[in-house]
């Protein structure tokens, strides 16, 4: 088991699929290597992407192909670089669309097969025999009248049990439905409305260093927050020779690991929590 810096624990990753292709498992891969060096859960993963854990882990575990624009988010969120993902991307899409078609192509083609075979042909003594007289049929006597409401019975369960299985199909279709709605709106949301972007203007403002972000507060803030404090605190560690990652405004594992060795530099108690003191020794 691995532990993530918030106490929680991550199952080992489970071995990809022996028939998956070359370049889906390439890209599955090494989205399992950003997602394992960022030290984050699935929660957390997908509260940062807008996926949900479930697409996840079958992202992560090869068995549905990632969207563009999740492997966008979690190229954003661990500060690498999109682009050779993307390719990758583009070209594992083409290999899963390829294997799809064939294999459909190839049960269309078993289906007609079984179609078209052949009537068996009837055995020579069958032809040789004469034909026998077929002998007068008899009237096939009534029903008796007690068989009609058993019979009856017998049909109205069949209805309901159809009816049932068809109503628990539609309501496990329905959810995949709602899973899959929830992930395919959460990308339109954030090209709406993209990350704020921060820039780093360092200064000295009456003898303390600002970076002119969150204007000059001291908010105590540890691993999860967001927004200009996060941001503020990132230049500042920046400016102390500690890179948290990107000036994204996001305190993540990055952040995190860079406060933390700023505190053992400063002498500060280590717990990874930005209050007062740590706050004085970065605007020092």
């Amino acid at each position: 088991m691995l532990t993530t810096a918030v106490g929680e624990t991550l199952p080992r990753s489970k071995p990809l699929p022996a028939e998956l292709d070359p370049r889906a498992r390439e890209l599955a891969t090494r989205l399992r290597r950003l997602k394992d060096h960022s030290e984050l859960t699935m929660r957390q993963l997908a509260a940062k992407t807008g996926y949900s854990a479930k697409s996840w882990e079958r992202y992560l575990g090869g068995t549905s192909l990632p969207s563009r624009e999740a492997v966008e988010a979690l190229a954003r969120i661990t500060g690498t670089d999109p682009v050779p993902l993307l390719a990758l991307h583009e070209v594992a899409a083409d290999s899963w669309d390829g294997r799809r078609a064939g294999a459909s192509a190839q049960s269309r083609d078993e289906q007609g097969e079984r179609t078209q075979e052949p009537p068996t042909p009837p055995d020579d003594g069958a032809l040789a025999a004469p034909a026998a007289r077929t002998p007068p049929r008899t009237p096939e006597p009534e029903p008796a009248p007690g068989r009609f409401p058993h019979l009856a019975l017998t049909a109205g369960i069949a209805a309901l049990a159809v009816a049932l299985s068809a109503a628990l199909l539609l309501m496990l279709r329905l959810d995949d439905d709602v899973s899959q709605a929830a992930v395919t709106a959460s990308p339109r949301t954030t090209a709406a409305s993209p990350p704020p972007s921060y820039t780093c203007r360092i200064a000295r403002v009456d003898g303390r260093w600002s970076a002119g972000i969150n204007k000059g507060r001291d908010t105590e803030i540890g691993y999860g927050a967001g927004g200009a404090d996060v941001a503020e605190a990132q230049c500042l560690l920046r400016r102390a020779g500690i890179s948290p990652g990107g000036i994204d405004g996001m305190f993540g594992p990055l952040t995190l690991r860079a406060v933390k060795t700023f505190q053992e530099r400063a002498g500060l108690t280590v717990d990874g929590m930005l209050g007062p003191r740590s706050w004085k020794a970065l605007r020092g």
